[in-house]
């Protein structure tokens, strides 16, 4: 595979260095990306990045994970306005633990002569000495070409300078070693990275050409963003991450389906291993219907069955078939205590608790929608939706404002869905 070119076609290159593409072309290469192990999970931001060493291997190539134990120590000022703080050695090793677990998914770690590896360059510098790593990297690097970088331009001379610590100014320096000390004791001639990234990059080509006169290459990938301008990634919510716990699975499934057409054509050649027949094939399907949006199911089938398994495809499946697509009780009943919670939980429907014993009298519809579940603001609204027959409880509509709700509705004998209009949800659990 010409692996240069299926980065071109999949919309992912920016740029390479001179004579990359036939060292990918003449050999198997080993090629690395480093990620900054600040949290415990990854985001969707880092799902380029993963991509690009997906790709990588399936061309037949050899990637190398690394995450930095040591320059997690320092931050990276690459794209960032300010300085960030600084994580424990206890924190980093949580949080490389738990991306190395997510890497798992898309990479294949199983030895043979693609197999991937995960590396720390807390490792080759736990016993790196100041004057030592002055005397071996800094001599090689100049000031001047350190200050012509963007991420130290803006910081320090921009409209509004914020100053950048030593610290932050020698990162370029540490993430040159790391591509040096890969070049010499792992054999890796090509690092690669998001585009803000190259400046690192090109210093690390340049300290090994100085050091060692060897061959070094790196290719960037473009920075994404969607086609309204806003980051990618990034929700109402904040950022979007690969752990359940942090997003679930519905979440992350309704994000890649929400998508629009424009950003649904990126997004199935970045972040899927489809090929570019059947990525055609889908956008001249869905050009022809667009209203099925078979492209963005396609896109959130993939991504979220890597990411989250086939349990977690098929909550997300349920929860979006159950919350917009006209969910049924039958459907409701067939869900366990543990995939009921699951699914509304993720899903971020409200949830008020009742007295198990005030449903055993029977609580009228006024009172179950207005004042314990909150979804409308006064029981004269309760009436008037009820009336519009606009209002649901386990998806069968109650027309009648006097009726009352009792033990009998409950579901998994714990809980009941109360509807208002489409999309407006709150769950009862009875307690």
């Amino acid at each position: 595979m010409d692996l240069m070119n299926e980065f071109a076609w999949r919309g992912m290159l920016q740029d390479a260095t001179p004579g990359a593409r036939e060292l990918l072309l003449r050999e198997q290469v080993r090629g690395y990306v480093g990620f900054d192990p600040t949290a415990d999970s990854l985001g969707v931001g880092n799902l380029v990045q993963v991509m690009t060493l997906l790709h990588f291997q399936r061309a037949g190539h050899k990637p190398i994970v690394l995450v930095g134990g040591a320059t997690g120590l320092v931050g990276d000022p690459s794209g960032k306005s300010q300085e960030r703080p600084l994580l424990s050695e206890d924190a980093l090793a949580a949080n490389i633990q738990g991306q190395r677990s997510q890497l798992e998914r898309f990479l294949d770690f199983d030895p043979g002569p693609c197999a991937a590896e995960l590396v720390n360059n807390r490792d080759w510098f736990k016993d790196f000495h100041v004057l030592g790593f002055l005397r071996e990297v800094g001599k090689h690097i100049s000031v001047n070409s350190m200050l012509a970088k963007d991420s130290v331009r803006r910081r320090i001379g921009g409209e509004e300078p914020v100053g950048m610590s030593f610290a932050e100014f020698s990162y370029s320096l540490i993430q040159a070693y790391d591509f040096y000390w890969l070049w010499k004791h792992r054999g890796v001639k090509l690092q690669l990275g998001g585009s803000d990234q190259w400046g690192n990059i090109v210093t690390g080509t340049e300290l090994i050409r100085r050091k060692e006169g060897g061959e070094a290459h790196g290719l960037t990938t473009l920075l994404l963003t969607k086609a309204d301008g806003t980051k990618f990634g990034k929700t109402e919510k904040g950022n979007l991450w690969l752990d359940a716990q942090r997003t679930s699975p519905y979440e992350f499934f309704q994000f890649w389906l929400s998508a629009s057409d424009v950003d649904a054509r990126s997004y199935a050649r970045i972040f899927t291993v489809r090929s570019q027949e059947e990525i055609v094939a889908l956008e001249a399907e869905q050009a022809t219907a667009p209203e099925r949006r078979s492209m963005q199911r396609a896109i959130a089938d993939e991504v979220t069955a890597r990411v989250h398994g086939s349990e977690g495809l098929h909550l997300a499946r349920a929860a979006t078939e159950i919350l917009f697509g006209g969910g049924t009780l039958e459907q409701l009943r067939s869900l366990d205590e543990e995939q009921f919670v699951a699914l509304f939980a993720g899903a971020g429907v409200p949830m008020a608790d009742v007295p198990r014993a005030d449903l055993a009298k029977g609580i009228s519809l006024p009172e179950l929608f207005s004042d314990r579940a909150k979804l409308l603001g006064s029981r004269s609204q309760v009436h008037a939706l009820a009336k519009a027959n606009a209002l649901a409880v386990n998806f069968e509509k109650i027309g009648d404002a006097k009726a009352s709700i009792g033990l009998e509705r409950l579901l998994n004998d714990r809980y009941l869905l109360l509807q208002k209009g489409r999309r407006d949800y709150c769950l009862i659990r009875a307690v």
